[in-house]
C-alpha cells in the first residue's frame, strides 16, 4: 500500500515575489459558483451557532454571503432567507401589503415581525393602491382596533413605474421630502417599492453582495432524500441565490442525486455540493451538476470526525486534489473549514479554494446567533459541530447519515460543543481577513484573485520553521486584533 503525504495550512508557507502590488489596490473579488461573483472571498458557514439572517445580512453587506443553517423547520429557514432578500433592494419587489380593512394591531404584529415600517394599501378586490401606511401613522394611535383606512395617507400619493433610474427617485422623494416610493404597474397595482433606508444602506456598504434586482445574496443548507428535496424548493421559492446539499460526506450516491434532481427541477438557484476531499469525490459532485463544491472532511476546530472515524484529508491537500479535479469546469472549490487566521484564508486561496468558508472565526460575533455567555470574567458564545449531540438532536443527524437513530444515546457524534470568546461585530473580523489576504497579495505581487493563484508558490516547512513562524521569544502585553498562537 502506497502511503502518500497530506499537508495542512500550518504545513507550508507562501514565498515571496517580485511586487509592484499596493494591498490597498488589489481586488479581491471572486467566483463562488458558476455563476455568482462575491466581493470578498469570504463564506459564513451553514451551522446553528453561526449563520442566521442578522449574520447573512452582515457578510452580504461586506461582499461576502451567508448560508442560512438547517437546523430549523422548512418555514423557519426559508423566513430567514426572506428576511435576508428583504433587508436591502434597490426596489422591493412585490412588497408586503395591507387592506383598508386591516385593523391597526395586525399591522404592529407585522412591523414587529417582519421588521418594516410601510405598506401599500390595496383593495381586497382589486388588488388596485388606494393608499399607503406607515409606522409614522399609527405611532400614537393607542386603539388596535381601528382600521388602516382610517389613518393612511391617501391624497397626493406619489408613484413611479417600474424601471425608474435610482437618481430620479432619490430626487423625488427629496423633493416631496418622503421617505418611500411606491412602484405600480399599468393597472395601478403596487409591484414595488423603493426606500431611501434602502439607498443609504447602498451607500454605506458599496461592496455588498447582490442580486441582478439589488437585494443581497444569501444561501441556505439543505439535504438529502424527498425531505431534503421539500425543503430545497422551499429555499427556492424563498428567494435564495444558492443551495447546499450539506452533508458530512459529499462522494455518496444519494448527494449526486440530490444535486441532479433540484437541477432537472429548477435553474433559478445556484447548487452547491459537499463535503469532499478527493479528485474523484469532486469529479462526481461536478458530473451530477453541482456549480461549486464544498471541501473539508475533518478540518474545523469542533469536528471529530478525523478522530472518530480516522477519515480525512489534510485540508491544503484537499484544495489542491479538489482545484485538480474542476480545471477546465467553471466550477469554483470552497474551503470549508480549518481556517484559524487570515495567513490560513491566503493559502488556502492560493492553493486554488476561490472562496472560503468559515465558522470558529464567526461564531463569537456580535451578529452569531446565541447569547453572551460570562465565564469567569470573560464573555463567550457557544459554538458546536453540526454533528455534536445536541446538534444532531436538533436536526443535523441526517448530515451524518444517521437520520434513523431515535435515542440520543446511540447517535456517535462527529463534533463536540464547546464556546468561543466573544468579538464584538463582525465587521472588524471581516476586515482583518480580508486585510491579510491583501497584505499576502501584495507579497506575491498579485492583483487579482487570479493572478494570485498563478504565481503562489508553496515552500514546505518544518515544526521548528512553524515555531519561528510564531511569535517568540517574547510576552505579549498587547494582543493584536488579527493574531493568536
Amino acid at each position: 500500500m502506497e502511503i502518500r503525504e497530506g499537508l495542512t495550512f500550518d504545513d507550508v508557507l507562501l514565498e515571496p515575489g517580485p511586487s509592484d502590488v499596493v494591498p490597498t489596490q488589489v481586488d479581491t473579488k471572486t467566483k463562488f459558483t458558476r455563476e455568482l461573483t462575491l466581493n470578498i472571498p469570504l463564506v459564513s458557514s451553514a451551522m446553528d451557532t453561526v449563520t442566521e439572517a442578522r449574520l447573512a445580512v452582515a457578510m452580504a453587506q461586506a461582499g461576502g454571503m451567508g448560508i442560512v443553517h438547517r437546523n430549523l423547520t422548512v418555514e423557519e429557514q426559508a423566513d430567514e432567507i426572506r428576511s435576508v432578500k428583504r433587508f436591502e433592494s434597490g426596489m422591493v419587489i412585490n412588497p408586503i401589503v395591507i387592506h383598508p380593512d386591516t385593523k391597526l394591531a395586525e399591522v404592529r404584529e407585522i412591523i414587529a415581525r417582519k421588521h418594516i415600517s410601510g405598506f401599500p394599501v390595496v383593495e381586497r378586490e382589486t388588488n388596485k393602491l388606494v393608499g399607503i401606511l406607515t409606522n409614522r401613522d399609527i405611532r400614537f394611535e393607542g386603539d388596535g382596533s381601528k382600521i388602516a383606512a382610517d389613518v393612511m395617507t391617501t391624497e397626493n400619493l406619489i408613484t413611479v413605474r417600474e424601471g425608474i433610474d435610482q437618481d430620479k427617485a432619490r430626487g423625488l422623494m427629496a423633493k416631496h421630502r418622503i421617505e418611500r416610493i411606491i412602484v405600480v404597474d399599468e393597472a395601478y397595482h403596487a409591484v414595488g417599492l423603493i426606500t431611501v433606508k434602502d439607498m443609504e444602506k447602498s451607500q454605506a456598504y458599496p461592496l455588498a453582495a447582490k442580486d441582478g434586482a439589488g437585494r443581497l445574496l444569501v444561501g441556505g443548507a439543505s439535504t438529502v432524500g424527498d425531505a431534503g428535496f421539500e425543503r430545497s424548493m422551499a429555499l427556492v421559492e424563498a428567494g435564495a441565490d444558492v443551495v447546499v446539499i450539506d452533508t458530512a460526506h459529499g462522494h455518496s450516491i444519494l448527494v449526486s442525486q440530490a444535486v441532479s434532481r433540484l437541477r432537472k427541477e429548477t435553474n433559478k438557484v445556484q447548487i452547491i455540493a459537499g463535503n469532499v476531499a478527493t479528485y474523484d469525490a469532486t469529479r462526481a459532485l461536478i458530473d451530477a451538476g453541482a456549480d461549486a463544491v464544498k471541501v473539508g472532511i475533518g478540518p474545523g476546530s469542533i469536528c471529530t470526525t478525523r478522530m472518530v472515524a480516522g477519515v480525512g484529508v489534510p485540508q491544503l491537500t484537499a484544495i489542491i486534489d479538489s482545484t485538480r479535479a474542476a480545471a477546465g469546469t467553471g466550477v469554483p472549490i470552497i474551503a470549508d473549514g480549518g481556517i484559524k487566521l487570515s495567513g490560513d484564508l491566503a493559502k488556502a486561496i492560493a492553493a486554488g479554494a476561490s472562496s472560503a468558508m468559515l465558522g470558529s472565526m464567526f461564531a463569537g460575533t456580535e451578529e452569531a446567533p446565541g447569547e453572551v455567555i460570562l465565564y469567569q470574567g470573560r464573555s463567550y458564545k457557544s459554538y458546536r459541530g453540526m454533528g455534536s449531540v445536541g446538534a444532531m438532536a436538533s436536526g443535523s443527524a441526517d448530515r451524518y447519515f444517521q437520520k434513523e437513530v431515535r435515542d440520543t444515546m446511540k447517535l456517535v457524534p462527529e463534533g463536540i460543543e464547546g464556546q468561543v470568546p466573544f468579538k464584538g461585530p463582525i465587521s472588524p473580523v471581516i476586515h482583518q481577513l480580508v486585510g491579510g489576504l491583501r497584505a499576502s497579495m501584495g507579497y506575491i505581487g498579485a492583483h487579482t484573485i487570479e493572478e494570485f493563484q498563478a504565481r503562489a508558490r508553496f515552500v514546505k516547512i518544518t515544526g521548528a520553521g512553524l515555531r519561528e513562524s510564531h511569535v517568540h521569544d517574547v510576552m505579549i502585553t498587547r494582543e493584536a486584533p488579527n493574531y493568536r498562537q
